[in-house]
């Protein structure tokens, strides 16, 4: 092959590369909204809405009164884990070129968060399960049913914490990446990284602090500021894409 044939084929592979970081961009400006109302739908406004912290009885009759959009929220809950598989594969494709080792880094840490945070959703089916009036529960008295309802959405509380770790960890390299890259603003990387800082900070205290909800006021909003940055990105891809240069070498 002559000097000018292969300056051909590095710039063919270098211009196949650039249109397979395009359409992942593409495919992620699909999926990161989605994601995100999902999210939002099953991890934060169906618990919201349906749970009352301490009060068993209360929470069991919101359960059975409003038991579509209980289930509707597992469904929520399960899509996020899903989606969240193809946006880190398509994250490894944009980012691949720039570290590949990081970015396989960043795949590892996700995909390890996913399997916890989807069997940690059997603690809302078991709720289900202990309300659906089998004949085995009727050993049970109706507040010790309530009291196992309460039990089993605190034990899935406490998986999402323990899922809430890669959650963090997968961000660090991903920030990297970003940063990096030269496809978003710097800012975006550096912002990502101190969000994985914010959700690993926020599983820790978990288990630390005993009485964490004695400081969950002071907390949560210094947790949520710093997890700005995983949202800030999401909307930049919707926004504004990445700015993915003509060719690389």
């Amino acid at each position: 092959m002559t000097a000018q044939e292969k300056t051909n084929s590095n710039k063919q592979t270098a211009t196949m590369a650039d249109s397979s970081k395009r359409k992942a961009v593409t495919v992620l400006r699909v999926l990161y909204p989605i994601w995100f109302v999902a999210g939002l739908f099953g991890v934060l406004y169906v618990p919201a809405t349906i749970i009352v912290a301490g009060d068993a009885m209360t929470t069991a009759s919101n359960i059975l009164a409003n038991e579509l959009l209980f289930r509707m929220g597992i469904v929520g809950s399960l899509a996020v884990q899903v989606i969240q598989i193809f946006v880190v594969l398509l994250l490894y494709k944009l980012f691949k070129s720039v570290s590949k080792s990081h970015a396989s880094f960043m795949v590892v840490f996700a995909l390890v968060g996913i399997p916890i945070a989807m069997l940690n959703t059997l603690n809302r089916l078991a709720t289900l399960l202990v309300l659906n009036g089998a004949d085995y529960l009727k050993v049970f008295e109706a507040n010790q049913l309530q009291a196992l309802v309460l039990l089993f959405l605190n034990l899935n509380e406490q998986g999402q914490v323990i899922a809430t770790i890669f959650w963090g960890l997968w961000l660090f390299p991903l920030g990297y990446l970003i940063y990096k890259s030269g496809y978003f603003p710097r800012l975006l990387g550096i912002w990502v990284i101190i969000g994985g800082v914010g959700y690993v900070l926020d599983s820790l205290t978990h288990f630390v602090l005993p009485n964490y909800a004695n400081y969950e006021a002071v907390l949560l909003p210094v947790v949520t500021l710093m997890t700005l940055g995983e949202i800030l990105f999401g909307a930049w891809i919707l926004l504004r894409g990445a700015k993915i240069p003509e060719t690389e070498s």
